[in-house]
């Protein structure tokens, strides 16, 4: 199967990312940080996730990941573009939902709020969820053996180090509003965990 589809598929992929992530950052950007827990375990973190969404594009644009390239099969194609659709769709739900509460990185904005609608009425960190689910999806269109998976690893390693401290630091800033809502939400997937 000719690998223009996948590459097809994973530039339209990330092209919407961008288009959905870029007002949001714009928005965001405006507002002043009002706490920040960035340190060096979050530098590496944030590397990692840019580093895994432009090997994609390097595999898409040169030939230098040809080595590790594998034959395309359809159903892993077909999966694996199922799978962005919920992602995208997830991504863009929780930035909306967040407004200008959104970071990048371990930050609360000057008058944050605990977000409790929309898709955050029934998971905590449905933007974590949004990006296993894509990166899942990207592991599947995309055959090669590093940019395929790259996106997948970065994203489990943030989801790995960062949700614990990121729900530390909103208990210590909301409080009992944070537990009560913790204890009607799961983390990531709904009724489950």
């Amino acid at each position: 199967m000719n690998p223009g589809y996948a590459k097809a598929v994973v530039l339209l992929a990330s092209v919407a990312m961008i288009a959905i992530r870029a007002p949001h950052w714009q928005k965001s950007r405006g507002v002043r940080v009002a706490e920040s827990r960035k340190g060096t375990l979050e530098g590496v973190l944030l590397t990692l996730a840019g580093i895994s969404f432009f090997l994609p594009l390097v595999w898409i644009a040169t030939s230098a990941l040809d080595f590790a390239d594998y034959p395309l099969r359809p159903l892993p194609l077909a999966l694996g573009t199922l799978l962005f659709a919920p992602g995208l769709w997830l991504f863009q739900r929780s930035h909306a939902d967040l407004g200008t509460n959104w970071s990048i990185t371990l930050e609360l904005r000057e008058d944050h709020r605990l977000v409790e609608r929309g898709i955050y009425a029934r998971v905590r960190h449905p933007m974590y969820l949004a990006l296993l689910v894509y990166s899942a999806g990207q592991a599947l269109v995309l055959p090669n053996r590093i940019a395929g998976p790259s996106c997948l690893v970065a994203m489990a390693l943030i989801v790995g180090f960062r949700m614990v401290p990121e729900e530390r630091m909103m208990s210590e800033r909301f409080g009992k509003d944070w537990e009560a809502y913790r204890g009607r939400t799961r983390r990531l997937i709904p009724g489950v965990w």
